[in-house]
């Protein structure tokens, strides 16, 4: 995927923050240790360093939800990241994003902390971001 369909994705799929920019994705993809793991209709964003993947950004075509796209994204991304060597993956989720962090703990992440006020919202006061973890098999 391009940066220019990352962010015309997520401009659809975005619904709880401001959405990444072609720019941004241009940005984050340029970097020696990104990753992307993408379907026809999803896409997982991240970092893999040392033993370690961070996941930066996901996004599913609300279009095709509950298909299995952003399940099939992460389990590449997954399955890369442990190629690249890492043992664990972590990620942050905003606390009031209930589908997505459903959708983590379903694919076998954990919480295990919090930042307060961590996601600005243009409606109202900053949410919190839980951050979640999984070890890779």
């Amino acid at each position: 995927m391009t940066p220019e369909a990352l962010a015309a994705l997520v401009t659809r799929a975005y619904r709880h923050t401001t959405p990444w920019t072609a720019e941004q994705f241009a940005d984050t993809l340029a970097r020696p240790h990104a990753l992307l793991a993408a379907t026809e209709h999803a896409f997982v964003l991240g970092t893999v360093i040392a033993d370690e993947a961070e996941i930066l950004a996901v996004a599913a075509d609300p279009d095709h939800l509950r298909m299995g796209a952003a399940s099939r994204a992460l389990a590449r991304f997954h399955a890369e990241a442990q190629d690249r060597g890492a043992g664990q993956v972590f990620l942050e989720v905003a606390a009031a994003n209930a589908p997505a962090r459903a959708f983590y703990s379903r694919h076998g992440y954990s919480e295990i902390g919090l930042r307060r006020d961590y996601y600005p919202r243009p409606d109202g006061p900053p949410d919190d971001a839980v951050v979640m973890s999984r070890v890779l098999p």
